[in-house]
């Protein structure tokens, strides 16, 4: 049997710090085989739908995302296949007709709000983290985020969080975190659980000898 590449799971709320967590494992092993998917990419494409309509979806609900070729790419992935990754156009709520073809690497890094939340996903992982940060951190950075890169009005923002991220991230995305093997406090400015994350990887690398 050949080697395989390994699938870390990186979740958390909104503004978590799980990009910034995502990026500093991602630079330690730049001089490798890595890559990062984005659980945001999957959102389903609503093409079909009214401008309107799109308006409406809840972007923090398990129902928001394609996990059936998230899943089907990650396969591909570990059977070191190409795949084309979806766009998403957060102006238009809807895929993209683009796509960017991924090549394949021996570390795969998923990371997302609900990455742990499917069992089918959880079980393609082979490390699971959750990166865990205060609610009044994560709603400023989602407000700065969401203003900056997605030309919301911060009225905007805020509604969508008080009807809509907070009752999403108590009952969706908090409860994954038991299945956390790691749990991490203030994301990517805990650099003790990072080194600690990064030394676990190179491990189980070398365990592979892909190192």
């Amino acid at each position: 049997m050949g080697k395989k590449p390994i699938v870390i799971g990186i979740a958390g709320g909104s503004g978590s710090g799980k990009t910034s967590v995502t990026k500093s494992i991602y630079e330690h092993f730049k001089g490798h085989s890595i890559l990062v998917i984005e659980q945001d990419s999957y959102y389903k494409d609503q093409s079909h739908l009214q401008y309107e309509e799109r308006l409406d979806t809840n972007y923090d609900h398990p129902l928001a995302f394609d996990n059936d070729l998230l899943i089907n790419h990650i396969l591909d992935l570990l059977s070191y296949n190409q795949i084309d990754k979806p766009v998403y156009n957060y102006t238009l709520h809807t895929r993209a007709d683009e796509v960017i073809a991924v090549e394949p690497k021996d570390v795969i890094i998923l990371e997302g709000i609900l990455v742990l939340e499917d069992e089918r996903l959880r079980q393609l992982m082979d490390i699971k983290l959750f990166v865990d940060t205060d609610a009044d951190i994560r709603i400023i950075r989602r407000m700065l985020r969401d203003i900056k890169e997605r030309g919301r009005t911060i009225d905007s923002v805020i509604d969508q969080y008080v009807t809509v991220v907070r009752p999403m991230h108590n009952q969706f995305i908090e409860p994954t975190k038991r299945y956390a093997d790691l749990i991490i406090p203030e994301g990517g400015q805990n650099h003790v659980a990072i080194d600690l994350m990064v030394t676990k990887i190179q491990t189980i690398l070398e365990q592979k000898e892909i190192l």
